[in-house]
């Protein structure tokens, strides 16, 4: 956590190092005469563009945002749904009943210990994840349960039914860890967009330099810390994002 702290820093001080450098540069070599008569015009081209980018950088942190809540709650769907499954298997005929909830165990355990440190180091989930969920399908499809016996049925149609959500949820979230990020247009767009802001703030004149240079870096130094929560939200499973395995371990626990 330590480190995130320090590569926010890092990423501060050098946008605000290269806006008290653009901001220098334009006072001491730039032309002052005219500027002052300017700011009107200037403020109204700002306006604009500091306004367009605004809008995106606020549209990227909220779809990054509503991700890492879309994850938290499939996750949360999925341990639930597993868990909804072995306690509707729980009235199936032995060996069934014991084979799911074996299953369902080592399923909890392969999410938790395997998969999820995957997630956060952006890594390709592999594991028997799959193959688990294809032998708890099987168990539950050759339970040999009493054709009159309506309660059997039902609990394993709800057994059938809740592992078809595991599946599904699993799905997304395998998905979500190999499609994860903003593509190069949109990092383009965000980089290119933060630096004509930065140095349109530079048309304005009437301010002494100090003064000037102040403005000018704490504008920086704030849409370069945007662009970091925005490169820190890309992967919700990542440990910045506080998205853990907290789901799968409280569903460890109810399966006993």
């Amino acid at each position: 956590m330590f480190n995130v702290y320090i590569a926010g820093l890092l990423w501060v001080a050098g946008a605000v190092a290269l806006g008290a450098g653009i901001a220098f540069l334009v006072r001491r070599i730039g032309l002052d005469e005219g500027r002052p008569d300017n700011n009107e015009a200037a403020g109204q081209v700002f306006t604009i563009v500091g306004g367009l980018q605004a809008v995106l950088v606020s549209f990227v942190l909220i779809s990054l945002f509503d991700g890492v809540t879309q994850a938290g709650e499939g996750a949360s769907t999925e341990s639930h749904s597993l868990v909804a499954m072995a306690w509707a298997a729980d009235a199936l005929p032995e060996p069934a009943r014991s084979e799911v909830l074996g299953l369902a165990r080592d399923y909890t355990d392969t999410v938790i210990e395997r998969e999820w440190p995957q997630l956060q180091r952006e890594q390709e989930v592999d594991g028997p994840g799959w193959t688990q969920l294809d032998e708890l399908r099987a168990a539950i499809a050759g339970a040999r349960i009493d054709t009159g016996d309506e309660w059997e049925a039902g609990r394993k149609a709800e057994a059938q039914t809740q592992l078809v959500a595991v599946y599904e949820e699993r799905e997304a979230r395998v998905a979500e860890s190999t499609d994860r990020g903003l593509g190069p247009v949109v990092w383009f767009v965000l980089g290119l967009g933060s630096f004509i802001t930065v140095v349109l703030s530079n048309l304005f004149g009437g301010t002494k330099l100090m003064t000037h240079m102040i403005l000018v870096t704490t504008l920086a130094g704030m849409i370069m810390l945007l662009l970091f929560a925005i490169y820190q939200l890309q992967n919700p499973f990542g440990e910045d994002a506080k998205l853990g395995p907290e789901a799968f371990e409280l569903a460890r626990e109810r399966l006993g």
